[in-house]
């Protein structure tokens, strides 16, 4: 079987049939990079049953948007065995702006009255000095388990990610089924890992009720503008729910 975002998405649809999720308007869908093209999958496929439709730092497909020789370095870098601190190094600045990653750490961590929290025996959780500080321990904890984050796994994603294709045809016909009031697309024109031109095209072919280019963002909304990302996503599923 192909490693596709199409099949992912039927593994999912397969999930919810399991679950009984399957009654009219009852999801709220929202992905990021790749997850973002598996979910316009899901909807092509299901769109009736699409309350809400959320699209961040995605794609319809991807287009090169350097030089071929810009092209061909960045797939041979990815591919060259780095040390870990290089890794990590890179893949921060794939994924976040520099100013950000050099900003105080701004996580909200866990406090004394927060619920279901198994607290370190310090008996709190600290922040790190910047943001870079924080994604470095979380992606070599990450990089640590060789069995989860392997290298075969990488390549496919990279793959699946690649292949993903939804035609200007296709994207209108996920708008008219699912309904352009239910679907929301946003980009930051600091994404160095999907360039902002992949989210205005999104935008151009899809037409959704909620289109947002944000100056400066990188590719992790939900991370970099957790407060703003939440809020915008609050809203759709609000509005989801009172179009039924």
């Amino acid at each position: 079987m192909r490693y596709s975002t199409s099949e992912m998405a039927k593994d999912v649809i397969e999930l919810l049939d399991h679950l009984g999720w399957n009654e009219k308007r009852q999801l709220h869908v929202s992905g990021v990079s790749m997850g973002g093209m598996i979910a316009q999958e899901i909807a092509y496929l299901i769109p009736d049953r699409i309350s809400s439709l959320n699209l961040l730092s995605t794609a319809a497909y991807i287009e090169n948007t350097t030089s071929f020789v810009e092209n061909m370095q960045t797939r041979i870098r990815m591919l060259i065995p780095k040390s870990l601190d290089r890794s990590v190094r890179e893949a921060s600045q794939s994924l976040f702006p520099d100013t950000w990653l050099a900003a105080p750490d701004n996580t909200a961590v866990p406090t004394p009255t927060s619920p279901m929290v198994i607290f370190p025996p310090s008996g709190k959780y600290g922040s790190f000095s910047t943001n870079y500080e924080r994604f470095s321990a979380s992606e070599i904890t990450k990089r640590s388990d060789i069995e989860s984050f392997g290298r075969t796994g990488f390549i496919l994603q990279l793959i699946a990610a690649g292949w993903h294709h939804k035609s200007p045809e296709q994207l209108k016909e996920i708008g008219d089924k699912v309904g352009r009031e239910r679907i929301m697309v946003m980009h930051g024109t600091a994404d160095r890992m999907i360039s902002v031109h992949h989210g205005r095209k999104l935008i151009e072919f899809l037409q959704p009720g909620t289109g947002i280019i944000k100056e400066g963002t990188g590719h992790v909304f939900m991370v970099e503008e957790c407060e703003y990302h939440n809020k915008i996503i609050e809203e759709m599923f609000q509005r989801g729910e009172s179009s039924k």
